[in-house]
């Protein structure tokens, strides 16, 4: 007698994403995609895989095997932290029937980031249907205003009364005796290795004729390595007018060095000293 035995061609599985999600803090609730992120916040990614293949071996051992990768980039394409990556492997029993293999990943968004869409780019494998699923979440961010340039270049200087004010003084006028602060964005130099920077500036101050009456020429530098290329550096400047200034109208002269692209340039600004 012969045996007839038909095989069943078994159902095409296809990868894919239950759900990506976005979140404050690891396993908080789901945030709206109009949620905003800004500089120096940590974005937790969650996200859960469906229509896997079970792989059953000779002992009926059932078991899931997958692996992901998770790049982020920011809105000109660049990628904001390393490529992550990883792998799910376990065996299921007969109470997981309902189980989802998952990943988490969080990353933090660069502390001078600009605003703009951010990325999220998810790649899940099934390594027993050899499928794939690709996702792209969005990520909205809204940081600090610095146009670009490709030359050094200094931008949005502006006066404070003290270290900790934000918005710029309006009228400029300062006392005899004040602290006079002041803040610039530095944007335009040059990269080496690493993203690696480094600017160095100073000031002066100059009365209404022109003549200088004071000058510190190297007053700070900043330099730094990131994966991340920092899009500006942020800088600050503080004058002590002494009691008996003369009152008048002064011009404070910023000058900035990019000491890896070897260029230097000026700003001013000009404030008034009154009773």
């Amino acid at each position: 007698m012969v045996s007839l035995v038909l095989l069943q061609q078994a159902p095409a599985f296809a990868l894919n994403l239950e759900r990506a999600a976005l979140h404050q803090f690891e396993d908080g609730p789901i945030l709206p995609a109009s949620h905003i992120f800004l500089p120096g916040e940590t974005v937790f990614l969650s996200a859960r895989f469906k229509s896997y293949q079970i792989s059953v071996s000779a002992d009926e051992q059932r078991s899931v095997k997958m692996s992901w990768s998770v790049n982020v980039t920011d809105p000109a394409g660049i990628a904001v932290v390393p490529a992550k990556s990883g792998k799910i492997a376990d065996t299921l029993s007969a109470q997981d029937k309902d189980w989802l293999p998952k990943l988490n990943v969080e990353f933090t968004v660069p502390p001078y980031a600009a605003s703009g869409n951010y990325q999220i780019s998810i790649v899940g494998i099934d390594e027993v249907a050899n499928s794939e699923v690709t996702s792209l979440v969005m990520v909205l961010v809204r940081g600090h205003a610095v146009d670009p340039s490709e030359t050094l270049v200094v931008r949005n200087l502006h006066f404070l009364r003290s270290e900790q004010d934000r918005p710029p003084l309006e009228p400029v006028a300062f006392h005899p005796g004040d602290t006079l602060w002041a803040r610039f964005d530095i944007t335009g130099y040059k990269f080496e290795k690493n993203n690696g920077y480094s600017v160095e500036y100073g000031l002066a101050v100059l009365r209404e004729s022109g003549e200088q009456v004071f000058a510190q020429p190297a007053a700070a530098s900043d330099a730094h390595e990131s994966f991340y290329p920092q899009r500006y550096v942020p800088g600050a400047l503080s004058l002590n007018l002494a009691a008996n200034v003369p009152l008048g109208t002064y011009t404070l002269l910023v000058t900035v060095e990019d000491k890896i692209g070897r260029e230097k340039v000026e700003t001013r600004g000009t404030f008034r000293v009154e009773r």
